[in-house]
This record gives structure tokens, sequence and C-alpha cells, in this order.
């Protein structure tokens, strides 16, 4: 099988080292890729939110499978073109893909598919603003309703932070505050079948302990030992069937990834969001674990043959990927900083831990940063303990000048 990934970031470059290692791929290429993801696949430049330069790509290589990993080009209907082009695509239509483009549309679809989450406001003016947070209180929860690269919500007891976030947006929705760790859950589905991933839990602030303001998420880990046992089994029947099988009622099928970010408060497990594709950073770590090979996978999703799939086989191993950002991010990053020790890592810590690269690019023979969030180091062993000995060795070998990361993550669950 010939397979096109669509993105640039360590989500796609975790995703084609998984396919890399996929015995049915005969060929991989990537667009735009950036410099690890080159080492094991094909990388073309390409304007990834262009749906027909992106179906053209896909025809010129012949690709049989195209994976499109971000959300804005799923958003813009990148995957409708393809699909128009009569190319397998693994990703939702941009119709679909309103459950992750619009918090709004998102919350509509819950209450049509009875699923639990934030009781909640969609404001549009200074009034309804005020209204909504008097009548929720603190702490407030405010999420710009559009796509905002995982930094567009805002949790805070500060009143007027949360207003001024909420005036910033053109549309918003503010919503009760739930209690509870937080569990990312994954499906992949053909719009009828679901398919459950295994949980993880990520880390969005920028500092240990977290403190420091929201970002893309600064590491990950799976399993969750403290996760009741049933949890994956309850969210499938009232959360990820129900809302497949709306989209599917109202004539917007959903066939791609799922993604439920879900709060396990006190009374019970909450939708906190829908993503529409797979999450970075938590998708390194699921797919460390997942023995099945994914291509296949992928190809009954965007085939509709999902309910031909065997069950998936999973790695008893624990999994745990620290974030490696660059100076100043989640502001503005600083960029074009050389990265030093990747060769060191590949040398003594693989095949337990490896690098996969976020925003890096080739310059000459140096590799150099180039975005916010730079490197994901990702290690498996027998408990999280050993995982996050893997990993945090391994982030002790990369040289990046002014580079930060989390010391924590994992921390508590390993230890419980």
């Amino acid at each position: 099988m010939k397979v096109l990934v669509i993105g640039g970031g360590a989500r796609e470059h975790a995703l084609c080292r998984s396919l890399s290692l996929d015995p049915d791929v005969t060929a991989l290429h990537c667009a735009p890729g950036n410099a690890g993801i080159a080492e094991v696949a094909e990388l073309h430049p390409v304007d990834q939110l262009d749906g027909e330069a992106v179906t053209r790509l896909a025809t010129e290589l012949g690709a049989e499978l195209v994976v499109v990993g971000p959300e804005a080009p799923l958003v813009a209907g990148v995957a409708d073109a393809v699909r128009a082009a009569g190319i397998p695509v693994f990703g939702p239509s941009r119709e679909a893909a309103q459950l992750e483009g619009s918090k709004a549309f998102a919350k509509d679809v819950m209450a049509g598919a009875g699923v639990p989450t934030a009781r909640s406001y969609v404001c549009t003016t200074p009034e309804e603003i005020d209204e909504a947070l008097d009548a929720f209180g603190a702490p407030y929860v405010v999420k710009d309703d559009g796509l905002a690269a995982g930094k567009g919500v805002v949790v805070t007891e500060d009143l007027d932070k949360a207003r001024a976030h909420a005036l910033a947006c053109e549309r918003v929705v503010i919503e009760e505050f739930l209690d509870g760790p937080e569990v990312s859950l994954f499906a992949i589905t053909d719009g009828v079948t679901v398919l459950p991933l295994r949980p993880a839990q990520d880390f969005k602030r920028a500092l240990d302990g977290d403190e420091g303001p929201n970002t893309g998420g600064m590491g990950a880990y799976s399993p969750l030992p403290w996760a009741d046992p049933k949890l994956v089994d309850e969210v499938m029947d009232s959360v990820l069937q129900p809302t497949v099988d709306e989209l599917r009622r109202r004539g917007t099928p959903f066939s791609g990834l799922l993604y439920a970010g879900l709060a396990i408060t006190s009374r019970g497990v909450r939708v906190i969001e829908f993503n529409a594709r797979f999450g970075d950073p938590e998708t390194q770590v699921v797919l460390a674990r997942l023995k099945t090979p994914l291509a296949g996978v992928l190809l009954n999703s965007a085939n509709g043959t999902l309910d031909d799939q065997a069950p998936l086989s999973w790695s008893d191993e624990a999994a745990v990927t620290v974030v490696v950002a660059s100076h100043n991010y989640p502001d503005t990053p600083r960029t074009g900083d050389p990265i030093e020790g990747l060769d060191e890592v590949a040398e003594q810590d693989a095949p337990h831990a490896y690098v996969l690269h976020a925003g890096t690019k080739r310059d000459g023979d140096a590799i150099v940063s180039a975005g916010g969030r730079v490197l994901s180091v990702t290690a498996t062993g027998t408990d999280l303990a050993q995982a996050r000995e893997r990993a945090y060795a391994a982030v002790g070998r990369i040289r990046l000048d002014g580079s930060q990361h989390r010391t924590d993550i994992a921390r508590k669950a390993a230890e419980a």
C-alpha cells in the first residue's frame, strides 16, 4: 500500500513511524513533513490547506490511502477533495469536522445524542458574556468557538481575564467548570462501527504542577493505572457510539478519528471537548503501545469496512512522552536554534526511547528548531516508572538553547 500523510508535526511523525513499521506499507510519503519524518518517509512541499493541491499530489504518487493529520486541513475540507477523486482518505468531511471546528456545533450534537457534558452558553455580545460568567461563577471556563491550535481555552479564577478572552473571540462558549482528572480517549470510526483505542492523559499547562499558561500539550502517558477498568466501555456506550450515530442521523457521517476529551467528575464522565483527529501528544504514547499494524485499520475506516477489522492488539508496556519546547513557548517562540544530541539518543536509548520531531527543519547539515513544540521524546517500559526514567534520560541528552520541558510528566501516576 502506498500511503500519503498530510501534516508536519510530532503527531504526523508518530503516524509515519507506525506506518513505516507496517509490512503492508510499500511506499510512505508525507507533505510537508519535517526533519525527523524525512528519515522514514519521502517529503513533498504542499499547502496542506489546499484540497486541490493535496489531491493532485496524492494522484501523482498513486497513493492508495491518504491520512490527514491536523485539524485545520480537515475543517478546510481537504478530506472531501481527496475523497471526491476516488482516493481512500482517513479523516472526516468538512461538515463532520465541525465537531472540532465549532464548539457550539459540538454542544448541539451532544445535546441531540444525549452525551453528558458541561452546561454552557454560546455568546456573541458583551451582555451575553457577562450574563454567562455571572451564571457560572469562578473558576471560569471560556472557549473560542473556532480552531485555536489547543490555545483557545482559558480556565481562570480571574473574572477580568475571563472576560477579556471572551471579548477577543468572535463567538465564544462559556461553560461550567468540570472537576476531576482529565482523560483522552481516541476512537477510529467509519461512521457506523466505532473502535476505541487505549486511554491516555496529557498535560496542558506549560509548567510543573500544572502551573503556567495553556499549551498544545507538554507530555502524555498511557495506560492510566488509576482509571476504572470499565472506563472505555462506559465512554463507548455513553459518548462515542451515540455521537457517531447522531452525526449519521443528521446526514453528516463522521469517518476518521474521533477524540473525546473527558473529565472524570464526582458526578460521572463528562465530555470537555471533541477533536476530529489524533491528539498531540497523546498519539505518541497510544501508538507506542499499539501492536496491530496501523495501515489496514486506517484503510478499513476510510473504506467503511471497520466491521471486518480484527480486535486490536496492545502491548502491556507503558509509554511516556515528554515535549521539549522552544524558548518563550507558548508565546511567540524563538526558532532557528540548532538541536544537538539526537544521534546520541538513537545510539544509546533505542529501541526503548526515541525522538519524534514536531517543529524542526533541516538547515544545511544541522537540524534546527522551527516551532513552539520542537520534539516529543517518547519511551516505553514495563511500567510508567521505567518509561519515565527512559524518557527523561533521553531528554537529558538533547541540547537546544533556551529549551524548556516539564519534569513531572506521569510522576503522580507512576508513584501511585
